[in-house]
């Protein structure tokens, strides 16, 4: 049940509530308002960062068996006891967080709007700073196999193969 709670909460901080404010940042625009190519490429990205996001969510349940997320260091959910380097992790360390991001970037392209911009970017900084905080973990509990799974994977998109 505390799992559910934890979703429901992420759901409507991040998938709700972090766009809403990008929104009221930028003046509430009314959708009529934005230009339809804009509503369509905003539309496109947030979907596929959604997907990337949910499969990332489903992948981490059934092989990872729990979830790395540290709230600064502290647990707020059972955490992974496999480290993950297939599927959506054979392509980024943090494919739940480039989805997430690939997200909010849709809505930033939607909006179109400097205020929104700047939540994006202090939001970017602060999810920057959990990263790290996971890494460090992640790395105490997988040692030299997540070293080199590091190495070989981008933190948010592999490029090298």
């Amino acid at each position: 049940m505390k799992q559910v709670l934890g979703y429901i909460l992420g759901f409507c901080i991040f998938i709700i509530g972090i766009p809403a404010l990008m929104w009221w940042v930028a003046g509430m625009p009314a959708i009529s308002d934005i230009p339809v190519g804009r509503i369509y490429l905003g539309a496109l990205l947030g979907i596929a960062g959604m997907v990337i996001s949910i499969w990332s969510i489903i992948y981490m349940k059934r092989v990872g068996k729990g979830n790395p997320f540290d709230a600064m260091g502290h647990e707020v959910a059972p955490r992974t006891r496999h480290l993950m380097t297939e599927g959506p992790y054979r392509l980024s360390r943090n494919p739940m967080l480039s989805g997430t991001y690939l997200y909010y970037f849709g809505v930033l392209i939607g909006l179109w709007n400097g205020w929104a911009l700047l939540v994006f970017i202090i939001l970017a900084g602060l999810m920057m700073l959990q990263v790290h905080s996971e890494e460090r973990r992640l790395e105490a509990d997988f040692g030299d196999n997540y070293v080199d799974y590091k190495k070989r994977t981008g933190r948010f998109i592999t490029f090298k193969k």
